[in-house]
């Protein structure tokens, strides 16, 4: 087994990074875990500690946009191995959390065996990628499944047309919608269009249903990969 003497957990949950630090620990007796809630906290223990072996962090955690703390952290300390560890259990998230230079993406609905595994790899110079288990969909329970694609499909979504979506959760109406996007209402009726295309229902009323089944940590997830796109000229 792989040496491992500290370990970094980065996550804004208490409870959660006790369980991280718990389940490390459990393979790695001797280990030492530091928690940090922030970004920024977490900058700070690595500018006054740099014999971190490997960080655990969630993307999704208050005062950052999407994978703007994978990039600071990676930006500051590029020879730190950055585990990603995320509610999100999505080919595209991850996908993205590797091409922003993670060491690996572990899904936090996996136990600490496999959090060992993922860590092993890392320390081993290697990328954990959990695609293997991404894919077996036959092993999936079917809400996750029917969760994952209702995922993928909102990623398939313009920026635009997610900001829309929003609204109708919202409640607003195509006039109002217009108004705020400063666009006409024919606008707004192709936009709606697409957005029931592209979710695979009828109506408004079941897009709005559609939304609803994901939890508020996925939403701001969703979200957040759109403000990393560029913007038009």
């Amino acid at each position: 087994m792989t040496d491992l003497s500290k370990v970094l957990i980065v996550d804004d949950h208490p409870m959660f990074r006790v369980a991280l630090s718990s389940a490390i620990k459990t393979v790695y007796s001797s280990v030492i875990t530091k928690e940090a809630s922030s970004i920024d906290e977490a900058s700070d223990l690595l500018g006054r500690d740099r014999n971190f072996d490997i960080a655990l962090l969630d993307l999704n955690i208050p005062g950052v946009n999407g994978f703007d703390g994978l990039l600071r952290l990676r930006t500051e300390h590029p020879r730190l191995p950055i585990l990603v560890v995320s509610g999100l259990e999505n080919s595209q998230i991850i996908e993205e959390s590797l091409r922003y230079g993670a060491a690996g993406f572990l899904p936090k609905s996996h136990g600490g065996d496999v959090l060992a595994e993922a860590i092993g790899t890392v320390l081993q110079g290697d990328v954990y990628n959990p695609s293997h288990i991404e894919h077996d969909t036959d092993t999936l329970p079917d809400a996750v499944k029917e969760k994952n694609e209702l995922i993928d499909r909102m990623l398939s979504l313009t920026p635009q047309q997610l900001k829309v979506l929003f609204m109708l959760r919202a409640g607003m109406l195509n006039k109002q919608i217009a108004f705020e996007l400063d666009v006409g209402s024919s606008t707004v009726k192709k936009h709606v269009s697409e957005i029931l295309r592209k979710l695979c229902v009828y109506s408004r009323t079941q897009a709005v249903i559609e939304v609803s089944k994901l939890e508020q940590s996925e939403m701001k997830d969703i979200e957040a990969r759109f403000c990393r796109q560029p913007k038009p000229s």
